[in-house]
């Protein structure tokens, strides 16, 4: 009786260890991220659709606010 206790508490234990599938996703990811979006918060001086345009931002982006030697000084 005690092990079959045991062995039912192992199992129901063991069943929540199980992962839900991910089948869903929000983001729409057949399109190039330059291709843009219709979100009002895109950064100035960007043109959707404009790949050298995207590149440029991403530069811009990375020297200026990702780039630790530029915000020290």
């Amino acid at each position: 009786m005690i092990q079959s206790a045991f062995i039912l508490a192992a199992v129901l234990s063991l069943a929540a260890c199980g992962e839900k599938p991910q089948t869903s996703s929000a983001a729409k990811r057949d399109t190039p991220a330059f291709q843009g979006t219709s979100n009002p918060y895109n950064a100035p001086g960007w043109t959707a659709g404009d790949k050298t345009s995207w590149e440029q931002q991403l530069k811009t982006r990375i020297q200026n606010s990702q780039n630790e030697y530029n915000r020290v000084n």
